[in-house]
């Protein structure tokens, strides 16, 4: 029995150790080159483009932050109106994306602790980056999946390529 016990726990602190695997700037680099079309690299700083889509990583390893953010338009061309739906959509449709906007120009953005990302998230704060910035001004959805608010989406989200599908 002692034997039987020993074994789940040294099989349970394997488990623990294999899943707190820390995000570094290596993989993050890794990831963002395997995921697109062109990628110019300056460690801590990404430029790569998904199917003429513009995206910039950052990652600073000291204060444990990295963000995934894509410009969408210039500020001052948003009439009152998009501005409003991208502020719902940040609650109802831009799940772990949120539009923000910052130096005039209004972008998709993915915030996170840096360490504390899997591979998986990465490729998924990718993916809604890419379809926060494909649907705005439809959509404005990152996924499909959506949180009811008081007004309904007139579009379906655009139906994900399924080239971006496979590569991430």
């Amino acid at each position: 029995m002692k034997k039987h016990i020993t074994l789940v726990v040294l099989f349970l602190l394997a488990q623990i150790s294999l899943s707190s695997q820390e995000m570094t700037l290596t993989k993050l680099g890794d990831i963002f080159e395997s995921a697109s079309d062109s990628i110019v690299s300056q460690k801590p700083q990404w430029r790569f483009m998904i199917k003429e889509i513009p995206f910039i990583a950052i990652a600073d390893s000291t204060h444990n932050r990295m963000r995934i953010i894509s410009p969408i338009a210039p500020s001052e061309k948003l009439t009152e109106e998009l501005k409003t739906a991208s502020l719902m959509a940040n609650f109802h449709t831009a799940l772990d994306v949120k539009y923000a906007i910052s130096d005039d120009v209004l972008w998709s953005v993915f915030i996170h602790p840096l360490k504390e990302l899997s591979e998986e998230q990465v490729y998924d704060a990718i993916s809604q980056v890419f379809y926060a910035h494909a649907n705005f001004g439809s959509t404005f959805s990152s996924t499909s999946l959506v949180f009811p608010g008081s007004k309904r989406p007139k579009e379906k989200p655009k139906k994900q390529p399924k080239k971006l599908i496979d590569k991430i």
